[in-house]
């Protein structure tokens, strides 16, 4: 397909895909974070301690990032419209099922499905919108589909709690399934447009694409490109930091004497980080384009002083016992820590070959959750459990205190990687306009 109307302009076509898939990014992370918001009734109905409840969690992360290399080969030299139909369709069908579960051997099993589907997604996705959109206006709309994430993962949190307190927590699964299942087959109706087709466009170029054939070297180029190192580090400590609070912060916030109910921690939690969410992705995005005419580093500098910012708001919200403290002390963090969404996920497709892309991700994705949420999630978990038979904290508030403060520190280190990125942004994404213009000539 063609993705300009003009020199530049994306046509018609490509703002119905990107809505498209900024919806299936919504629901992604809905039917992704459902668990963490009924964790609770879940551990009691399958009978389920903190540490196997945290190897759970993390289940999905790990079918998520050991597929992800299959789908990022793939992605690389088949139709991606049709991989996304199917991790659509799949993912959705494991949310469902998960409301059927009768043991925790069943539901680690559902989870596992689940990060198989939502890898044949999540790799894909960030590709299609880097061919349908030129370099220049990649950060304005990557923006607007990485603020699906922390949307979807409020709606989860509000969803799940709701409906979990009214149905019981099976019903919180079965409800958020299905929706996908009808977003599979609009999926297989997209328009495919072709890799680097707008690479060139903000020159003037529109005949161009990536299609030179790949080989070993190419994949072993990724080591040394600073930019998608530092970049996947940045994002590795605060996949680390998120994914841990994220998982279990309900959870602590509904323990301990005169606690609110998870009912209303759900939904506090669900309305706080809708709007910071909102506030901090859309101003992440357009501070990051409005520095981008000072400093060729921008998006670096805003995702890390971002990061740093968010450091004593986290700490505030854990040391604090007052509910009236602690749910803006989580929104100020939040706000400045997700300022990165759009502009890191920018620097991940600008710093890539096209023709890479997915393969580029998909090692990405790999390490951000190696590294990040799936230790941290079963690190949690696992402190909580060992401070309290250790005797070192008094009760499972106090034994996820401990959990959740390994937390700060990953948070600063994400902030020091993103700002050592920004040196090398220009000339990272310079070399890749090389090798496009080099097979166009």
């Amino acid at each position: 397909m063609g993705s300009t109307s003009a020199v530049g302009a994306p046509a018609r076509s490509a703002y119905l895909v990107l809505g498209t898939l900024t919806a299936m990014n919504l629901l992604n992370y809905v039917d992704r974070y459902i668990l963490a918001s009924v964790i609770g009734p879940v551990q009691e109905g399958l009978h389920i301690k903190d540490d196997d409840a945290g190897i759970l969690m993390a289940a999905f992360l790990v079918s998520y990032t050991l597929f992800s290399p299959v789908v990022g080969w793939a992605g690389d030299r088949v139709p991606r419209k049709y991989l996304v139909a199917l991790g659509v369709g799949l993912w959705s069908l494991a949310t469902f099922l998960s409301g059927w579960v009768r043991s925790y051997e069943e539901m680690f099993a559902a989870r596992v499905v689940l990060g198989v589907g939502e890898a044949s997604y999540a790799i894909l996705a960030p590709g299609i919108i880097g061919d349908l959109f030129t370099p220049s206006r990649r950060n304005r709309v990557l923006t607007v589909f990485y603020l699906a994430i922390p949307v979807g993962a409020a709606l989860g949190s509000v969803l799940g709690g709701q409906i979990a307190a009214h149905f019981g927590w099976r019903m919180a699964f079965q409800a958020v399934g299905l929706p996908g299942l009808a977003l599979a087959l609009v999926a297989l109706v997209l328009p495919e447009p072709r890799r680097g087709e707008t690479e060139l466009a903000d020159e003037g170029r529109t005949d161009t694409g990536d299609t030179a054939p790949l080989r070993a070297a190419d994949y072993f180029a990724l080591v040394r490109n600073r930019s998608y190192l530092l970049d996947t580090l940045g994002m590795a400590m605060m996949s680390f930091a998120l994914g841990g609070l994220q998982s279990w912060v309900a959870k602590y916030l509904s323990t301990g004497e005169g606690a609110m109910s998870l009912e209303k921690v759900t939904t506090w939690l669900g309305l706080v980080l809708f709007l910071s969410s909102v506030l901090g992705t859309s101003l992440g995005g357009v501070l990051a384009e409005l520095l981008a005419k000072r400093s060729s580093g921008s998006y670096f500098w805003v995702s890390g002083l971002g990061m740093l910012a968010a450091v004593p708001f986290i700490l505030l919200a854990l040391l604090s016992r007052s509910y009236a403290v602690i749910f803006p002390a989580i929104g100020a963090a939040l706000t400045f820590s997700v300022f990165n969404f759009g502009p890191s996920n920018t620097i991940l497709v600008n710093v890539t070959r096209p023709r890479l892309r997915a393969a580029a991700i998909a090692a990405n994705l790999l390490l951000i959750h190696w590294l990040g949420d799936i230790p941290s999630i079963v690190l949690a978990g696992g402190v909580s459990r060992w401070t309290q038979e250790g005797g070192l904290a008094a009760g499972p508030k106090e034994g996820l205190f401990w959990g959740l403060m390994l937390m700060v520190p990953a948070l600063a280190l994400s902030g020091l990687f993103f700002c050592l990125g920004a040196r090398y942004l220009r000339s990272d994404q310079e070399a890749v306009l090389r090798e496009v213009r080099s097979q166009v000539a």
